[in-house]
This record gives C-alpha cells, sequence and structure tokens, in this order.
C-alpha cells in the first residue's frame, strides 16, 4: 500500500500553495488544505461504499469492515447523509445553474430539486463545457423539457436522488479528476451517476449514452488546458 502524505509533506505543500510567507495566509492555506483532504476521504470512502452496495453487500457487511456501527454508517453514507461539497468549490457557472434548477423546480411546482431540473438549468449557461456539450449533439432545451414527463413516469420513486447526492456525486466526479473545482461538466457527469434518474433517461432517449458524455468531457477539458 502506497504511504499517505507525511506531515512533512503537507507541509511543504502548504508553503508551496500560500500567497505569502505570512503566518496568517499559511494558516488560511493549511485550513483549506486539510477542508479538501477531508473532502477527499469522504468522497473516497463514500465512493467504495456505493460499489460495495452496488454489488449486493449489506450495511452490516459494510459496518463490519469501517469498524463502526450499522446506524453510523447508514448514517453517513445513505442519501440522507452523503458528503456535501464546500461552496468554495462550485464555479461560478454552476452556481448560477444551480440557482437556476431552482427556479425550474418551483415553476414545475415540485418541492425537490432533481436531475431534470439541473438539465434543464445548464441552459441558462450557454457558454459552460456542459452546455456546449448537449448543444454538439444537437439536445435542445425544448428536447429535454419535452422528454421529462415521460421519463418521469418510468421513474420509480426510489431512483430520484436528491440534491445532495448529485452534488456528492459531482464532488466525486471532480476528485476522480484531481480536479480543485466543481464545473458544469462535473454537474453533467453527477447525473449520469443515477442511470435510472429522469435527468440520464432523458439523456438516453434523446441518444446521448454516458460513456460519450465522459468522452466528450475528457475532450473538452483537454482543449481547455491546452489553451
Amino acid at each position: 500500500m502506497s504511504p499517505p502524505p507525511s506531515l512533512d509533506d503537507l507541509i511543504t505543500t502548504v508553503q508551496r500553495d500560500a500567497p505569502s510567507a505570512d503566518p496568517l495566509d499559511q494558516l488560511a492555506t493549511a485550513s483549506s488544505t486539510v477542508s479538501q483532504i477531508a473532502e477527499t476521504s469522504d468522497a473516497l470512502l463514500g465512493h467504495y461504499v456505493d460499489r460495495a452496495r452496488g454489488s449486493g453487500k449489506t450495511w452490516t457487511e459494510i459496518s463490519a469492515v469501517l469498524g463502526v456501527s450499522k446506524q453510523a454508517v447508514h448514517k453517513r453514507f445513505s442519501s440522507s447523509g452523503v458528503n456535501m461539497p464546500s461552496y468554495e468549490r462550485f464555479t461560478q457557472r454552476t452556481r448560477a445553474a444551480l440557482a437556476k434548477a431552482q427556479e425550474e423546480s418551483t415553476a414545475a411546482g415540485q418541492e425537490y430539486v432533481g436531475t431534470e431540473h439541473i438539465l434543464l438549468a445548464l441552459y441558462a449557461q450557454p457558454e459552460a463545457i456542459a452546455t456546449k456539450i448537449l448543444i454538439a449533439h444537437g439536445i435542445t432545451r425544448d428536447k429535454v423539457l419535452a422528454e421529462i414527463p415521460a421519463a418521469a413516469a418510468e421513474q420509480a420513486s426510489e431512483e430520484n436522488p436528491p440534491l445532495s447526492q448529485i452534488l456528492s456525486g459531482a464532488l466525486t466526479e471532480a476528485i476522480d479528476r484531481g480536479h480543485n473545482y466543481i464545473g458544469t461538466e462535473h454537474l453533467l457527469l453527477a447525473i449520469d451517476r443515477y442511470p435510472h434518474s429522469v435527468g440520464s433517461t432523458v439523456l438516453r432517449k434523446l441518444e446521448l449514452t454516458a460513456d460519450q458524455v465522459r468522452a466528450d468531457v475528457a475532450q473538452a477539458l483537454a482543449g481547455f488546458q491546452a489553451t
């Protein structure tokens, strides 16, 4: 097993990333670093808890591995206890899209923000990576809106992930790619983490697969990083 970063490694990282040698600047950087490590640790455990649950493992078996009670692990990793990313991680476009998603939910007379509302909200950010991917495949807002009723009718209530779970999925997608921010592309990837959700079902009906989304995100980010 590879050793985790040592204290000396972390001190070196803080000194490198701090804006100055001022002790308060370094303390602020250390605090941010610790927060990111905690989020990454929770996301890592959450990722493998999800895999264990997906393979049929029980909460009792998972709690035995983690060395905590069944109640504690269920509370921490069930949909009501997922790891929420800090607000600072969201890009401005992601924040705007999430605010718009709430508006979409309210306009539809619904009391939750679901994958379908996030999908619709992306179109309010035409320059966002996720929106450009959708438009490139000919998927317009009108087409998404037209498919939502049928997709919602097919969905079972337990397949409707709450907003907290979607955001936790976006955090995991960002961490998996080594990103310290959560962009609209991570939101789009997070929708596809729930293949039976309304948003993901709509994308499949419009012939955009999860694999294609991942490929398009990778290509878009490679192009962005190269410029």
